[in-house]
């Protein structure tokens, strides 16, 4: 287990950081429109807003599958499923296989032969050691087996759907609104931004999604599949804290919009959400 000077956060969110977005973000934001889309970790923080802000498009997805680890206990997120039928909570805890299944077999009866076009990989979690000291084998593993093999297992298990809104969509090109999957990350896993050390697992569990995410666009090359690693920054979550400078509505709105801008030329790098490339 971490050692006691180890801060220690199991979240459904990565954190954010930047302002004043909401300038050009609603017309861009208008150009996403994937009809199906599956979010993880949307209990609290940004994968919430995220579920809040698809809902609110002028041409908001047919199905939104809202998943996190506790549905029961996730009550803003089953109030907007109640007043909004495209909503859909579902069970993933990214380390359980077989929630995963489960949920699974769930979107496919609902969606009943159709495509998922929107795959946004969210869930995480975060071991901040400050300093060598604090590293330990469990935790390494523990932040590995959710930050990167969740990932990668949901994407496994959901690509079929994504093939098949990918086949099915009528345009031969890269998008959000066709077939995409967005892997959130944290610039803390680019090495050349690495300035201060710290967060071992942390850093080295994204530095491995970035490879995934790289894997999965040559892999699905053919099939025409984006694959895009997103930066949130530092936002006002429990991950973020109280002294984060970036609203969660603000962030997830420069998320939407960066999506929603991706195309051919922007596959397997990695953005901030304000559409900055960080350099890895």
């Amino acid at each position: 287990m971490p050692s006691p000077s180890t801060q220690t956060i199991r979240t459904e969110v990565t954190s954010c950081t930047h302002d004043n977005l909401q300038s050009n973000a609603s017309e861009s934001m208008a150009s996403l429109q994937a009809k199906t889309v599956l979010i993880t970790g949307c209990s609290r923080g940004i994968g919430l807003e995220l579920v809040k802000q698809f809902v609110r498009l002028p041409s908001p997805p047919a199905h939104i599958f809202a998943s996190c680890r506790s549905p029961d206990t996730a009550h803003e997120l089953q109030q907007i499923s109640k007043d909004n039928p495209s909503v859909h909570v579902l069970k993933i805890d990214v380390e359980d296989k077989t929630t995963i299944e489960n949920a699974a077999v769930q979107v496919e009866q609902i969606l009943t032969g159709s495509g998922l076009n929107l795959l946004i990989n969210n869930a995480g979690i975060a071991i901040k050691e400050l300093k060598i000291d604090d590293v330990t084998e469990e935790a390494m593993l523990s932040v590995y087996r959710v930050n990167t093999i969740g990932p990668l297992l949901i994407t496994k298990r959901f690509l079929p759907l994504i093939r098949k809104a990918a086949q099915t969509y009528g345009k031969d090109e890269y998008s959000a609104s066709r077939a995409a999957i967005m892997n959130m990350s944290s610039k803390v896993g680019s090495i050349d931004d690495n300035r201060s050390a710290r967060y071992y697992s942390y850093r080295c569990s994204k530095i491995a999604l970035h490879m995934v995410s790289k894997n999965l666009s040559i892999e699905l090359e053919a099939d025409k599949v984006m694959v895009v690693n997103l930066h949130p920054g530092w936002v006002q979550t429990d991950m973020g804290g109280p002294n984060a400078n970036t609203s969660t509505e603000d962030c997830v709105n420069g998320l939407m919009n960066v999506m929603a801008t991706r195309t051919k030329e922007h596959n397997a790098l990695f953005y901030d959400f304000k559409g900055m490339l960080i350099p890895w």
